[in-house]
Parts: C-alpha cells; sequence; structure tokens
C-alpha cells in the first residue's frame, strides 16, 4: 500500500507532505520496496501514528477487571477502530483473587498473539491495590493493600511478566522497598496518595519515575505544600499523565501543565471506563455504581469515576478546545506513551521498519477518516 498526498506526522515532531510506504505489516522506506502499489488519497488528511492508551479501564459496556477474554477483545476491537492502536487497560483495587483472575487472562490473552481488527495488547496497567484509603478516588477502600513485594511478584508472575505500570501511594508502609526493589522490572507511578512533596521526592530518588492521573488523587500544588506535583515538576526523569476529556482537568490547567513539564514529559490517557462508547445510563468500575450523564462519570456520593471519552477524542479535546498545539498533542498520545512501556522500537512513530499503524485525520476537525492497523484498512464505522 502507498499512502499518497497526507500531511505526516514525522519523528522530528513536524508535519510534512510525504507519501507512506507500507509492505506487509511494516513500514518501508521507498515504492520499490512495496508488492501491492494499491494506493490510497489522503489529500487533505494528516496522517498520525496510532496512539497508545496505556490507562482506560474499559469500554463499550466491558471493563478488563471483568477478567474475560471476551471482554479485552471487545475493548481491543474499539479502541482500534477510535485510532488508538496499542492499549495497556488497568485495573482497579480488588481483592487479590480477583486480580490473579485478571492476570491469568492477560497472559492467555495475549498469548493468542496477533488478532484481526484488535489494538495491539502490551499489557496490565495495575491501578491499585497499593493506594491510600484517603485518596481512593473511585477505587473500593475494602480491597487497599498495604504494598507487598510478594504479592506483586505473585500477581505479576501469574499475568506472565506483563504488569508495565505499577500504582503505588509511596507513604505507606512498605512502598519504598517495593519501589526500589522492583522498578526495574515495572514503571512505578506514584498514584492516589497523601504524599507530601519530600516522600514523593524520596519516591523518585528510589525509582518511582512516573504520576498516574496528574492532579487527580493526590494532594494540590500549593505555594508552601507542592505536594507530588511540585515533585515531579523538579524530577526531570518523571512522566506524568493527563486526563483531557473537559472533566477531570480544567482548561487553563492542561494549558499550565504543558508549560511546566513540557511535551516532553507528559502523557495523555483516557481514564475511560465501561460506559465509553454507549449512552448515558447506569454502569459500574471496580465493582461500585457509577452513572453516567453526558461527559461525567460519578459514584453515588459524586466522586469522578474515570472518563467516557477515548484516547483520540481526548487529544482532539485538548487540540480544540484547550489550546494545546496539535505537535504537541500527537506527541503526548502516541510517541510518549509508547516509550513509557518500552514499546516505541515497533510502535509509536511511521517509521521504516515499524509496524505499520496510521490513523488518518480530516485537517478541519480532527475528524477521523481511516484506521490502517498493521498495514490493514479497518473497516469504517
Amino acid at each position: 500500500m502507498i499512502i499518497k498526498n497526507a500531511s505526516v506526522y514525522t519523528e522530528d515532531g513536524i508535519f510534512l507532505e510525504k507519501d507512506i510506504y507500507i509492505e506487509g505489516n511494516r513500514f518501508v522506506d521507498c515504492a520499490e520496496k512495496v508488492s501491492d502499489k494499491t494506493e490510497v488519497d489522503a489529500a487533505g488528511c494528516l496522517a498520525i501514528p496510532g496512539l497508545t492508551d496505556i490507562h482506560f479501564h474499559g469500554c463499550m459496556g466491558h471493563d478488563f477487571c471483568d477478567g474475560s477474554r471476551e471482554a479485552v477483545d471487545a475493548m481491543a476491537a474499539y479502541e482500534a477502530s477510535v485510532g488508538v492502536t496499542n492499549i495497556v487497560p488497568a485495573t482497579m483495587t480488588l481483592s487479590e483473587e480477583l486480580l490473579q483472575g485478571i492476570c491469568i487472562t492477560a497472559k492467555a490473552y495475549a498469548e493468542e498473539g496477533e488478532k484481526p481488527d484488535r489494538a495491539h495488547f502490551h499489557g496490565i496497567n495495575m491501578e491499585g491495590p497499593f493506594v491510600s484509603l484517603a485518596k481512593k478516588g473511585a477505587q473500593n477502600g475494602e480491597y487497599i493493600h498495604k504494598p507487598d513485594i510478594a504479592m506483586f511478584d505473585k500477581l505479576n508472575e501469574a499475568s506472565g511478566n506483563r504488569v508495565k505500570l505499577l500504582a503505588i501511594a509511596p507513604e505507606e508502609e512498605g512502598a519504598m522497598e517495593l519501589i526500589a526493589q522492583r522498578h526495574n522490572q515495572v514503571v512505578m507511578s506514584v498514584a492516589h496518595t497523601c504524599a507530601d512533596y519530600d516522600t514523593a521526592v524520596r519516591a523518585f530518588e528510589n525509582g518511582a519515575n512516573h504520576v498516574t492521573h496528574l492532579y487527580n488523587a493526590m494532594y494540590p500544588y500549593t505555594h508552601r505544600a507542592p505536594g507530588p506535583i511540585g515533585a515531579a515538576a523538579d524530577t526531570r526523569k518523571v512522566e506524568v499523565e493527563l486526563i483531557c476529556d473537559g472533566v477531570h482537568i480544567h482548561p487553563s490547567a492542561v494549558r499550565t501543565t504543558f508549560k511546566i513539564f513540557g511535551d516532553d514529559r507528559i502523557i495523555l490517557i483516557s481514564d475511560s471506563m465501561r460506559a465509553t462508547g454507549l449512552e448515558d445510563g447506569d454502569y459500574t468500575l471496580g465493582g461500585q455504581a457509577v452513572k453516567v450523564t453526558g461527559s461525567l462519570a460519578t459514584l453515588h456520593d459524586g466522586t469522578i469515576a474515570g472518563s467516557v471519552t477515548n484516547l483520540l477524542d481526548c487529544m482532539r479535546t485538548a487540540v480544540l478546545k484547550m489550546g494545546i498545539p496539535l505537535e504537541s498533542a500527537v506527541k503526548c498520545a502516541a510517541v510518549n506513551s509508547a516509550r513509557s512501556v518500552g514499546i516505541y522500537e515497533e510502535y509509536g512513530s511511521i517509521t521504516p521498519g515499524k509496524v505499520a499503524d496510521v490513523v488518518l485525520l480530516k485537517r478541519d476537525g480532527l475528524t477521523l477518516q481511516q484506521v490502517i492497523l498493521a498495514g490493514k484498512p479497518l473497516p469504517k464505522n
């Protein structure tokens, strides 16, 4: 396949008018290496890499914590259809037994190999149970557990060592030891935490290098108590997740975050739950009842319970409603996210040799026109 006349997002973080060459499921560098020279006219379109969502819980009525192959498969199908070609779904704070079952399912699903029309599954974002009760947010407090190396090892082993990120409140007993001893195996992410600035800094010094949904479920930044937000800003190696659904964070705060952290250190996520892609109504998250009205999902007490917005829509919102440059938004939704979970050598840019995942968007309004997954166009919705 040859994609012609598109404005292509390059590894340099800019858009250039150029052709894209695909042979099999990979990008190649010239037309001579393409055996099937079928042309796709992408005039008026932007071509960006497939997006990577490293933090979402569900969509289309399914949740990763359902613990079933059918749920993961349905989620992967929906995400691919909206341009999210790489997924690292997240767990919730549940019993060890339930988490064990989810991990076993994830391993079995991954071992089945690549599936047509499905986003590439890359592992697990374990959000809980090692979090703070006081900052649990929509996590189920009944199952919060002190950070435990043996428990983490058992769950990770059940997944076939597919846990990519681990959320952890560093102020909790045992947290620093877990961070220090396992940060070379998994991305340690400060999350759902009452940590002050100094505690967060120590967590980063011990090996944590990530913050889960910045601003949410943590102390706010103030001029005398900068907390984990200030600690992350001061620690260059730390990357931060940002939910740009228009509900979780005010547009001004999003713009300020880009000024503080720059687009090298921000990862756009959706944090979407099972109502994503469906109508308003009553749903669940982590076994708790959730009411969805428009873009807002809440528990019975009003606590925000994830989002109902997919990552492509979050990226679009960041650009069109929050004033974030398109080049920066693509970087944070496709490039930084892939790098954060160690898959950038194969995914995350339109580069010869990488897996040929392309999302074509109309210049006006960033409307989705076509998803090409591993070199094959997906059916249009």
